[in-house]
């Protein structure tokens, strides 16, 4: 009991550290991440992280990466395999943002038509009111149809608009929507005056030392008859992802470097729609709300290890997933021809074994507990 009390001593003061913007044992990645000595000098039971492997071989993960401390905890499968990021791009972009609006260059109280935007056969006066910050939050009101479906089996929008184009005043109402989201790609590319992975090989990947990134590895897709908007995709590999997750974690710093400000990390990691305000219905079930282009564990739902944490999620099983509460980054990947998903609860499942593998399995805190 003894040693079980002074682990989660441990624990719970790197919690407090975290949570204060300030790690006990912060470091950055060089060339490649270092590792953790050994679990337990973290705070960790290899037992419990063996339960994590146990638990991901029952699913279609391809790789994960676990940073904790900045250091890497634990990782399963190819660390170096580059590929599609799915929808875990926009939260990318949200950062990506950061110096340009703070700059001016791009305000996001501007109107589509204030930054010339249109698209295939225009867009209606009322959506012409919808500003860049609307766009962020996933709340437009612009039904008209992305290059690219919003998620497997669906159209432009997760889910059914309230009503016909035209009707919706921006701002009013939350749908994930990729009209949204590949519209702000072409704002971005607009402002910044050069291609979307230019900027990010420039702000991004070459001073956070990416290991696995390439140029030529980016693609877009794209149906000009549809929509003049093409869906910017990422590939990356699992072990550059947690690099993106760790500078949200540091707020911003890399090693000595300023890269975002500690303000627009808070705000883009802020929930801006709560969890009882999603559309669809279903979504209000938890445990996310939406900030802008990352989902917040939000209300009930965030407390204990989830206090302050966030996440990207794309399509099939990929997660860039922010543990302040734990100073921990998760990378989840899985390969687009997977045979199947890796869903969200599956993947909500394995954060909580990793976060039980602290202390040898101390239990952890759900919702309502006490």
């Amino acid at each position: 009991m003894k040693r079980h009390a002074l682990v989660l001593t441990a624990v719970l003061v790197l919690a407090a550290g975290a949570l204060s913007g300030q790690s006990l044992d912060a470091t950055y990645p060089a060339a490649t991440w270092a590792r953790v000595a050994t679990p337990g000098s973290a705070g960790y039971c290899q037992a419990g992280l063996d339960a994590v492997t146990a638990e991901l071989k029952g699913l279609t993960t391809t790789a994960m990466t676990v940073v904790v401390g900045g250091r890497v905890l634990y990782d399963y499968g190819p660390q170096d395999e580059v590929s599609y990021l799915a929808s875990v791009r926009k939260s990318i972009l949200a950062m990506m943002f950061g110096r340009y609006v703070e700059a001016g260059t791009i305000r996001l109280d501007a109107t589509m038509a204030d930054v010339g935007m249109t698209d295939v056969d225009g867009l209606l006066p009322l959506e012409q009111t919808a500003t860049v910050e609307h766009l962020l939050t996933a709340r437009s009101g612009v039904y008209h149809e992305a290059a690219n479906a919003a998620c497997t089996g669906c159209g432009s929008t997760a889910g059914d608009p309230p009503g016909p184009r035209g009707s919706v005043t921006p701002g009013s109402y939350f749908l994930y929507n990729n009209w949204d989201f590949n519209a702000l790609g072409t704002i971005f590319e607009k402002a910044a005056g050069k291609d979307i992975y230019v900027a990010f090989e420039e702000d991004f990947a070459r001073p956070m030392q990416f290991e696995d990134f390439r140029l030529e590895a980016q693609r877009k897709s794209r149906r000009p008859r549809v929509s003049e908007h093409p869906a910017y995709h990422f590939y990356l590999s699992t072990r550059d992802m947690a690099r993106v997750g760790y500078l949200m974690l540091r707020q911003g710093q890399w090693d000595g470097q300023r890269l975002l400000s500690p303000e627009w990390v808070a705000r883009i990691s802020t929930a801006v729609t709560p969890v009882g305000d999603m559309h669809p219905d279903n979504l209000r079930e938890g445990p996310f709300g939406y900030g802008l282009l990352w989902w917040i564990w939000d209300g009930p739902w965030n407390t204990g290890v989830f206090k302050g944490a966030y996440t990207g999620i794309g399509a099939i099983g990929q997660f860039i997933t922010v543990l302040p509460a734990l100073d921990m980054v998760v990378a989840h990947k899985t390969r687009s021809n997977a045979p199947s998903a890796v869903t969200r609860p599956q993947y909500l499942q394995v954060l909580e074994t990793i976060a039980a593998a602290r202390g040898c399995g101390l239990p952890v805190e759900r919702p309502g507990q006490h």
